[in-house]
Formats: structure tokens, sequence, C-alpha cells
């Protein structure tokens, strides 16, 4: 590579974009339920972590909400399956993509604001001003409001892309001195692999807090639209 932020180019292979196979490949890492009344201790405990994350989220959501479960629990899950594989040799983090953030981010807000406009709209038209504001400061109130709804799919895909990008690109940054001092000093290399490896359990936690903070805020915006 000739620069560092090579590594987030998108990979292609004789022209042919490979996108679609990092898309698919999580999908193969997570067992399928079976019809069986006993299943495996795999099965189990990811039974177990998917029951107990969707009742945590849907917690203060009203009724309405209940039915956006699987789209956020799935989502969840896809995202850090997605950020995890990326930490990997020689893999692509499509997340690092900040048009495939905006591609989940978007559709998603557009769809809770929607439903907010149709199910109760003098509600979710209230958001853009707060109560007892004073008369002159209405107009200019509204305006920011309104700035602030339509930033908030980017700052959701921005967020996403920012945290992985940089934690790839300290990683990298970090190994690259490791081996070019291996040669000359020998310890500070050593010290720089131990850095490079408490940085790699960070980024690890890194991967599955963002999927979760996108998930989190995700359902907050519903939150206020059930």
């Amino acid at each position: 590579m000739t620069s560092f932020f090579e590594q987030f180019m998108s990979p292609s292979l004789l022209g042919i974009p490979l996108m679609a196979i990092a898309f698919i490949i999580p999908s193969l890492f997570f067992p399928s339920p079976a019809t069986r009344w006993l299943t495996n201790r795999l099965l189990t405990l990811q039974n177990f972590f998917i029951v107990r994350f969707t009742s945590q989220l849907l917690l203060p959501i009203n009724k309405g909400g209940h039915k956006w479960a699987l789209i956020l629990t799935s989502l969840m899950i896809y995202l850090i399956s997605l950020n995890i594989l990326g930490l990997l040799p020689y893999t692509f983090t499509p997340t690092t993509q900040l048009s495939l953030n905006l591609g989940f981010a978007v559709p998603l807000w557009l769809a809770t604001v929607l439903m907010g406009l149709r199910n109760q709209p003098t509600a979710a038209l209230g958001h853009l001003l707060p109560e007892g504001t004073p008369g002159p400061l209405i107009p200019v109130l509204i305006i920011i409001e309104t700035i602030s709804l339509f930033i908030r799919p980017l700052a959701l895909g921005v967020r996403l892309t920012a945290n992985l990008t940089a934690g790839h690109l300290l990683m990298q940054l970090i190994a690259t001195a490791a081996f070019v001092l291996l040669s000359s000093m020998p310890t500070v290399a050593i010290l720089t692999t131990i850095v490079l490896f408490l940085l790699t359990l960070l980024e690890v936690a890194v991967a599955m807090i963002q999927a979760y903070v996108f998930v989190l805020l995700m359902s907050l915006y519903l939150q206020e639209n059930v």
C-alpha cells in the first residue's frame, strides 16, 4: 500500500467489487435455530443474548415500537459482526465507508419520522418548538430544531465511520512502528507490540459498543415517534 488510507478502499478483483462478499460473510458465522426441542449450547447462548438485548432495548419504548424488534436486533448483530470481522488480517471493514453507514441510518431515521407524522402529527411537530418559548425566539428555535432533526442520520453515520476508521488507522500506525523498530530497538518494539495488543482489545470493545450505540440512538429516535 502506498498510503495508510488505502486499507479503507473498497476491495475489487479484476475490476469486480467484492463488497457483496463482505456483506454475506457475517451470516455464515451464526447458527440457524433448529426445530428440535433441545438445541446445542451455542444456539442456547446465542438465543439468550438476543433475548436479553432485545428486552433491554425495547424496555423504554411504547408497545407500538415493539414491531421494530426484529429490525433493530438484526441490525445490532449485523453491525457487530461486520465490525469485529474487519479486525482480522487481510479483511475489509464495510462500516468504515460513510455511504454504507448512511444507507443504514437514513432509511431507518426517515421511517421513524414518517411514522411519527402519521400516527401523532401534533406531538411530532411539537418537538420542533419547546414549550414556554418566548415569542421572538420561536422562528429561530424552529430553524435550529429542524436542522438538528435532519442532522441526526448524518451524525449516526459519521460517528460509526469515524470511530472505526480512527481505530484501524491507529492500529496500523502502531504495527508499522513496531515492525520498523524491531531491528534497531527490540525492547521498544516489544513494548510497542504490547500496546498494539491492548489497542486490539480496545478495538474489539469499540466495535461492539459502536454497534450498540448506533442501534440505541435509533431506538431513542423511534421512542420519540411512537
